[in-house]
């Protein structure tokens, strides 16, 4: 009776759990199917954006040379790819345009490095004390709407010719950089600040454990802008001011009414600029993985 019992038990149980992990099974791989489908459907996207607009790219270049050769435009004063390609080729080999867009990068860099740099102690500053950052609010509504260009002239009075570029570029992000890093770390969940308060922790335990760690994100935004802010800054102390540089090669073009040499100068900067930009981006995905925002 009892062998008889347990061999009519055990084919039930043995059922009840093949039909509890069935289900599961084919869940996970419903799930693994869907989640890869739409991996696939993503990177469908992703490879129609890209085409897309390197489809408007070429176009846009197309469009322009048809234009420019069949005189629909004068090319004297809007040049055309083909002449910007001879252009390009013709600096290269005279190894001016290599040294220029060194110049440039190396005036970004370290704007940029300078303008986080103080720009990055400021907010902290102003995050710490509530009576700095009412002291200094006004300044920095003002500073942030006045055009920075209006400076330039007192740079370069007052820091000469070279190292006036700098202080126009860290004019024109450092008031940005300032504002973004003082909202982010204002925009930090108040719970955990009460509750690190609530277990006695210091104020500098506070920024270095919860607000520093949580701004990561906005931190990587900053820089972002920051480095178009800074590019942007060194363009315009190099208009006033330089005598090298890309912003320099474009003043020159247009002076002695080269245009092709100007397109060609802002075609590099365009793609300076980018390559910043990509840098940069790539820096900050590492850093939000490294702290597990990503």
């Amino acid at each position: 009776m009892y062998d008889s019992r347990s061999e009519d038990i055990r084919p039930v149980m043995n059922s009840t759990d093949s039909s509890a992990s069935t289900p599961a099974g084919a869940n996970e791989k419903r799930k693994s199917s869907a989640y890869l489908a739409f991996l696939k459907r993503r990177r469908r996207h992703v490879l129609l954006v890209r085409m897309t607009q390197l489809f408007l790219l070429i176009a846009f270049l197309a469009v322009w040379e048809l234009a420019a050769r069949m005189h629909w435009v004068n090319s004297m004063l809007t040049s055309r790819p083909t002449q910007i390609a001879s252009m390009f080729g013709q600096l290269l080999r005279e190894g001016k345009v290599l040294s220029d867009t060194w110049i440039t990068t190396k005036e970004t860099l370290i704007g940029f490095v300078i303008s986080m740099g103080i720009g990055g102690v400021s907010a902290v500053v102003l995050w710490w004390s509530v009576f700095a950052a009412k002291v200094a609010d006004p300044y920095l509504v003002v500073l942030n709407a006045l055009p920075k260009v209006a400076l330039g002239p007192i740079f370069f009075i007052w820091l000469g010719d070279r190292m006036s570029i700098y202080g126009m570029a860290i004019a024109i992000s450092l008031i940005v950089t300032i504002m973004m890093l003082v909202s982010g770390f204002h925009e930090i969940d108040k719970g955990k600040i009460k509750l690190m308060k609530s277990f006695g922790a210091t104020r500098w335990q506070i920024l270095k454990i919860v607000v520093l760690p949580a701004s990561i994100p906005n931190f990587v935004a900053t820089t972002k802008v920051n480095i178009g802010l800074t590019l942007v800054g060194v363009i315009m102390g190099e208009f006033l001011s330089a005598k090298a540089g890309l912003g320099f090669l474009i003043i020159y073009g247009g002076q002695v009414f080269q245009m092709g040499l100007v397109m060609t100068s802002i075609c590099i900067l365009a793609v300076l600029s980018l390559l910043m930009y990509g840098v940069v981006t790539y820096i900050g995905r590492l850093l939000m993985k490294r702290y597990n925002f990503d």
